[in-house]
C-alpha cells in the first residue's frame, strides 16, 4: 500500500537527494515535456535518452507500445532498488507527448509501489490500488 506523497505535478527545485524521473526518447532529444524541464533544470544530458544523468533519469517513451517500455521501466526499479539514497519523483512519463493515458503506463510501476524512496504520481498509484 502506498503511504507517502505523490509525486508533484509541478516540479521546480529539487531536494540534494530527489532526482526527477522523466518520459525521453532514446536519441536524448529533450525539446519538450518534462525532458525539456530536465534538460533545462536537472542535468539531463542532451543525447543520452536512458538513465541517470545528473539530478535525472530519462525512462524512453517515444519508441513503440508499452511492451517496449516495459524494460526501462523494470531497469529503473532495479536502479532504484540499488541507489536507495536518492527518492525518485516519477512524473507522469509517457502520459504527455508520447500519448499513453495513465492506466496503460501505471501498471509498468507497480513492483514500485512499496519503494520507500520513489514517489509515483497520484493517478498512477490510483491505478495500481484498483486493479
Amino acid at each position: 500500500m502506498y503511504n507517502r506523497k505523490f509525486t508533484p505535478n509541478k516540479i521546480a527545485s529539487l531536494e540534494d537527494n530527489e532526482i526527477f524521473v522523466f518520459g525521453s526518447n532514446l536519441n536524448g532529444l529533450h525539446g519538450g515535456g518534462a525532458a525539456r524541464v530536465a534538460y533545462q533544470k536537472f542535468g539531463a544530458q542532451w543525447g543520452k535518452g536512458v538513465g541517470m544523468q545528473g539530478k535525472s533519469y530519462g525512462i524512453p517513451t517515444m519508441h513503440g507500445g508499452v511492451d517496449v517500455i516495459k524494460p526501462y521501466v523494470d531497469e529503473f526499479i532495479e536502479f532504484a532498488l540499488s541507489n536507495k539514497e536518492y527518492t525518485f519523483l516519477v512524473t507522469r512519463i509517457g502520459c504527455g507527448i508520447a500519448g499513453f493515458k495513465a492506466d496503460e503506463i501505471a501498471p509498468l510501476f507497480a513492483k514500485a509501489i512499496d519503494l520507500e524512496n520513489v514517489l509515483l504520481p497520484k493517478d498512477f498509484v490510483a491505478v495500481i490500488e484498483n486493479r
